[in-house]
């Protein structure tokens, strides 16, 4: 495990090259002063205070903090006690295979914490520090607890996502055309739209499901499509999730050169069939602004989920046959750009992604971050 706390490759972090974790054991932070009482009546070690978290990434963290000189220079090895912040709903039991405790050589701080087999993205973590002194026997003599800080891990980055892209163009498969984008609802829906918001749908802000890391949940805002055709027929399954009425718009109304498309999110709920997030934003808009940050940017005309490309004068789309794209669009779009009406197949609630958790165990569709 020597290689766990190994410093970072990435340009943007300083690099540590004498961090090493010698050990992962767990403890209980009740202490666990040596017993032995030559030891004992040693001077204490000085106590961590006034601990630091800064440059928090989905997976690594910096630590710092100040301690009293008094016998620093004893100071072998920093005990760090890395939990979970626990919630009123989740289980007490801790597996005895999770290790909490990290044992890290003493080096110059800010020290980087990183190894995402004990990190996970948007996660509220909890952590407490203690200092040692290791014995010629091997038995360390340690500080006493720091207080615990709490912190919270941040979402994929870019470079993250770009490996999800990577996982996903492997099974997107061959691309179908397509000639509207759709959205399915409830009548009451459409009803409130044309009495409440002048007749145009608005974006609201993205649900929880997907990849727990995924940087626009909770956070974009905008409006689902679907774009996903019958392989025997072209056009738009008459079976849906999400309600008996459907509106439908021509793909040049939403997707055009004057949109730009990103990549926003790749995952499965525990079922053969794998959905891709695309968001698609007209340029220079709020969404865009806030996908250009976040997400990687594909190309319109050249990308293995959805195209839009000018054939003899006319656009013509075509879309991922393996994959169920779901499209978010970031303005808000007036009803009278398409047509509502009702479906005749079924509502199968069993296809609904509604704040669904993604399958951490899945091979095709994670990466080796946090879940």
């Amino acid at each position: 495990l020597a290689h766990a706390m190994s410093s970072p490759t990435s340009p943007c972090e300083e690099v540590i090259k004498n961090l090493s974790l010698e050990a992962i054991q767990l403890c209980d932070r009740d202490g666990n002063k040596s017993q032995d009482s030559g030891i004992a009546e040693m001077e204490e070690l000085p106590v961590p205070h006034n601990i630091k978290i800064s440059n928090i990434t989905c997976d690594s963290f910096k630590i710092s903090w100040d301690m009293d000189s008094k016998s620093k220079d004893r100071i072998t090895h920093y005990f760090i006690d890395l939990n979970k912040k626990e919630n009123k709903n989740s289980n007490k039991f801790k597996h005895k295979d999770v290790p909490t405790k990290l044992v890290a050589k003493a080096v110059p701080l800010p020290m980087t914490v990183r190894g995402h087999w004990f990190l996970s993205p948007r996660t509220e973590y909890t952590v407490a520090v203690q200092t040692a002194s290791k014995q010629v026997d091997g038995d360390y003599v340690v500080s006493e607890w720091s207080e615990i800080i709490e912190f919270c891990t941040a979402d994929y980055s870019k470079v993250h996502l770009t490996q999800l892209l990577e996982k996903a163009e492997v099974i997107a498969g061959r691309m179908l055309k397509l000639s509207v984008f759709y959205r399915n609802q409830h009548r009451e829906y459409f009803d409130y739209i044309r009495e409440h918001h002048g007749n145009a749908m608005q974006p609201s802000v993205k649900d929880n499901s997907g990849s727990h890391g995924s940087p626009i949940s909770g956070k974009l805002e905008g409006i689902f499509f679907s774009c996903n055709t019958e392989f025997n027929t072209g056009k738009p399954p008459q079976d849906s999730p999400y309600g008996r009425y459907r509106y439908e718009i021509a793909a040049e109304k939403l997707f055009n050169p004057n949109t730009n498309l990103y990549f926003g999110d790749f995952y499965c709920m525990y079922t053969a069939y794998h959905y891709v997030i695309l968001v698609i934003a007209p340029v220079g808009s709020p969404g865009d602004e806030f996908c250009k940050q976040r997400l990687p940017q594909l190309n319109i005309k050249d990308n293995k989920f959805l195209t839009c490309d000018e054939e003899d004068g006319v656009m013509v789309y075509h879309h991922a046959q393996d994959v169920i794209l779901e499209v978010i669009y970031t303005d808000p779009v007036d009803l009278s750009l398409g047509t509502v009406a009702e479906i005749t197949g079924h509502q199968l609630m069993s296809l609904s992604t509604a704040n669904a958790k993604k399958d951490p165990s899945c091979k095709t569709c994670n990466i080796s971050v946090g879940r």
